[in-house]
């Protein structure tokens, strides 16, 4: 296919207010987008024109009110575009393609090492012609700030090689924004997962590293470097005669050890040694008594890790993720030790499985192509 690279037309303050609350709405009559935009209706119905004649929005059906009227029903039209998501998670990539309404448009997925095929077979699946508004992309790195072009790098080498191999898929001259993947998760999870409804919590992932998404008020904490929830940075150890090492913290809890110190316990009697952790966790599920043991352990050493996070915050809420993490079986060894070493707080396992990274990606990715198409620019009324 081929991809369109248009600048948003100049629109006037409130069809952009418009614009914005029908993107959120995804299809509105104009009474209804006058109440939810605060204009009067004789603004909106001008602002609607202004759209449609800019192929921002479109008429899209009628609906019959209380009193039996028809009124007509507008959505986003040809020209608003659609966005792009790209998850570059640990083992799969993950990519969504999405209209400004965040309806899906394009999905696909790829080995790691295979992102580049990911993102040009989302990108393929995406209409003729539709301006690209947005790229996000969710690394597990640290990300501080946004970029254009293709200069840009995750803050460290621990994501940066692979995001170099996928980005000669990237169309050129679209904005592209870096996010940490563990701050999209916690976004997923706020608008629908198990933190619905709750604005401020935190969202834990465990597995094959560790990490920390901070959500305050609704929005996400990233702090001044964009390292904030940087978990594997805590210094540890911590005791006497013991120097803490980078990341170390990380190396303990991860799945990788998780793994070691299954084989380091391992009878012969308990049959083949688990290599995966979903393995592990699989046999400590149907009762297996060396398993279970060692999942009961990793539960400790997260509900440390958590009373940790509960010190420092206090969120009220913790979801736990991740690819260990929100295995269920870790619930009530984490809420006991949580509650060993600190004050009461609600432990919950991820709703949002493996895709929540993406879907919060497609998120920010929406907002930011809305952005784009109403503060280019913009005229005075």
């Amino acid at each position: 296919m081929e991809l369109d690279v248009v600048e948003a037309p100049r629109l006037t303050e409130s069809a952009s207010a418009v614009f914005s609350v029908l993107a959120q709405a995804g299809s509105a009559t104009r009474p209804q987008l006058a109440s939810l935009a605060g204009l009067s209706k004789p603004t909106v119905s001008s602002a609607v024109a202004e759209l449609e004649a800019a192929r921002l929005a479109a008429h899209s059906g009628t609906a019959s009110s209380g009193t039996g009227r028809s009124a007509a029903v507008y959505c986003l039209g040809p020209a608003a575009g659609a966005v792009l998501a790209v998850d570059l998670g640990p083992a799969v990539t993950r990519v969504r393609g999405c209209a400004l309404d965040g309806a899906l448009l394009a999905e696909a997925s790829a080995s790691r090492k295979d992102a580049a095929d990911a993102v040009r077979e989302a990108l393929d699946v995406l209409p003729d012609g539709v301006p690209l508004r947005s790229i996000v992309v969710a690394v597990g790195d640290v990300a501080a700030r946004d970029r254009l072009g293709s200069g840009m790098r995750p803050a460290t080498a621990k994501a940066g090689p692979v995001f170099d191999a996928m980005a000669v898929a990237l169309p050129p001259g679209v904005p592209v924004q870096l996010e940490n993947n563990v701050n999209c998760a916690a976004l997923a999870e706020l608008h629908e997962g198990a933190a619905r409804g709750r604005h401020t919590f935190g969202y834990l992932r465990i597995g094959v590293g560790i990490g920390l998404g901070i959500v305050v008020g609704g929005q996400v904490l990233r702090g001044s470097n964009g390292a904030a929830g940087e978990l594997a940075r805590l210094p540890y150890p911590w005791d006497d005669g013991r120097e803490p090492r980078r990341e170390a913290l990380e190396e303990y809890i991860g799945a990788r050890s998780l793994l070691r110190r299954a084989r380091e316990a391992w009878e012969a009697a308990d049959g083949p040694c688990p290599r995966t952790t979903e393995r592990l966790f699989a046999l400590a599920g149907a009762g297996a008594a060396t398993a279970g043991e060692i999942v009961g352990r990793h539960a400790v050493d997260v509900g440390r890790l958590a009373a940790a996070v509960t010190a420092v915050l206090d969120p009220g809420l913790i979801v736990l993720g991740g690819s260990t993490g929100a295995d269920p079986q870790l619930l009530p060894g984490v809420r006991a030790e949580l509650a060993r070493l600190s004050w009461p707080t609600e432990v919950v396992s991820s709703t949002v499985g493996d895709s929540g990274t993406v879907a919060g990606a497609a998120r920010l990715a929406v907002a930011r192509g809305v952005q784009t198409v109403t503060e280019v620019a913009r005229a005075k009324d």
